[in-house]
């Protein structure tokens, strides 16, 4: 058994990229006695000004052996989407819990080997879905509850985001879906927006794999990828719920992603990256919408104190069962289709040109409002006809 004792010894596996975020959060949280870096795993090790703050850390590219050697209790997975399987089973082996990074897998038969890996283990594991640890979510579902915008009638999310070409060079599997015979998935929904995914299952109770019973798919990419970055799906599930999330990555102007409950009475929409959420009611007269701004649960944290018995862990594997699904859906469905070139138009980015889908913008907020696919909203570019992924 590892030592629980606070401050708990961490080991980063990815400091760069969007693990330079977790080492920030790490630094926060040893600077507060909760945690202690005793490792970071990089193939590039990192420098001095970037240890800033830390006492001396191990460093190395060999997991298993950095866990071996620090007597790590939990780790923090920032890695490649196709590694994530097998360093989890790593850290299980050797009885260390672990944080995660979304997507947990680039599969459902990987999920499921991840996380029946670690419960025989008998290891902790929390995903990194961050939205999922807002206390936005529960005060959306207490709104539900409560009747505030009459039946739910199903629930849409929208990301449009702006990406330039730079972004799919940043790394060998960025904007695959296969590299080396391997599965990677990396398209707009499962990837850089998969918490718009997420979350949108989270606010239409819609969490577990049995919770899903079919998926439809569209997948696009205007960009010379392998992968999709321009695509919708809508989720049914055993409840008889609609979820439909459309995304982009070509994008006019860049938005902040968000999730909207549709109700007989009204719209709870939460803009989940700002924890911000506003009610509109509908009414005889105007009825203004109210705005509120809710706390965050860092997930790193929780699982900290979940280790300690003082907290719930709030995302285990099994509360992102029907995210794999959709993510399943994706990876099985036929290769995204090439925008024409008519659909889109090239502009300057930040690092290199962008590719802009021509009304893509208001297409997105569209499928969200009316959880609609780009297909029935008249897109000329959007054929063939959705794909079904079932589940039963």
């Amino acid at each position: 058994m590892r030592d629980l004792r606070p401050p708990l010894p961490v080991v980063l596996a990815g400091a760069r990229g969007h693990g330079a975020w977790h080492l920030e959060n790490i630094r926060r949280l040893q600077h507060a006695g909760r945690v202690r870096l005793v490792g970071v795993c990089e193939l590039r090790p990192l420098d001095g000004a970037e240890l800033t703050g830390f006492d001396t850390v191990q460093q190395s590219d060999d997991f298993a052996g950095l866990l071996d050697s620090t007597g790590a209790a939990v780790a923090v997975v920032c890695t490649p989407i196709p590694t994530h399987t097998t360093l989890a089973l790593a850290a299980a082996a050797r009885g260390v819990h672990l944080l995660l990074e979304k997507p947990p897998a680039p599969s459902y038969a990987e999920f499921r080997r991840m996380a029946d890996g670690a419960a025989a283990a008998g290891i902790t594991v929390q995903i990194g879905f961050q939205s999922l640890g807002s206390h936005a979510i529960p005060a959306i579902r207490r709104l539900i509850a409560d009747g505030a915008v009459g039946e739910v009638t199903g629930v849409g999310g929208a990301g449009a985001w702006v990406r330039d070409e730079a972004y799919f060079r940043r790394a060998p599997w960025a904007g695959r879906r296969r590299l080396d015979g391997v599965d990677v998935v990396d398209g707009v929904l499962t990837n850089p927006l998969a918490h718009a995914v997420a979350t949108a299952l989270a606010l239409a109770d819609a969490t577990t794999a049995e919770d899903v019973s079919s998926v439809e798919t569209e997948l696009f990419r205007a960009n010379a990828i392998e992968s999709d970055d321009t695509s919708c799906v809508r989720v049914h599930t055993a409840g008889g719920a609609r979820i439909a999330v459309a995304a982009t990555l070509c994008a006019d102007t860049s938005e902040e992603p968000y999730v909207v409950v549709h109700g007989t009475r009204g719209r709870i929409t939460f803009w989940y990256r700002q924890d911000r959420v506003e009610v509109r009611r509908e009414g005889a007269g105007p009825v203004p919408a109210h705005t509120t701004l809710h706390g965050r649960t860092d997930l790193l944290e929780n699982l900290v104190e979940h280790l300690a018995g003082r907290a719930r862990l709030l995302v285990p594997p099994a509360a992102t069962g029907a995210f794999m699904r959709v993510v399943e859906a994706v990876r099985t469905a036929p290769d995204p289709v090439a925008l024409p070139a008519p659909a889109w138009s090239t502009a300057p980015g930040e690092r290199a040109e962008r590719r802009i889908v021509h009304g893509v913008d208001e297409l997105v907020a569209v499928a969200a409002d009316t959880l609609s696919l780009y297909s029935e909203l008249g897109a000329d570019w959007a054929r063939p006809a959705p794909t079904t992924f079932t589940t039963r």
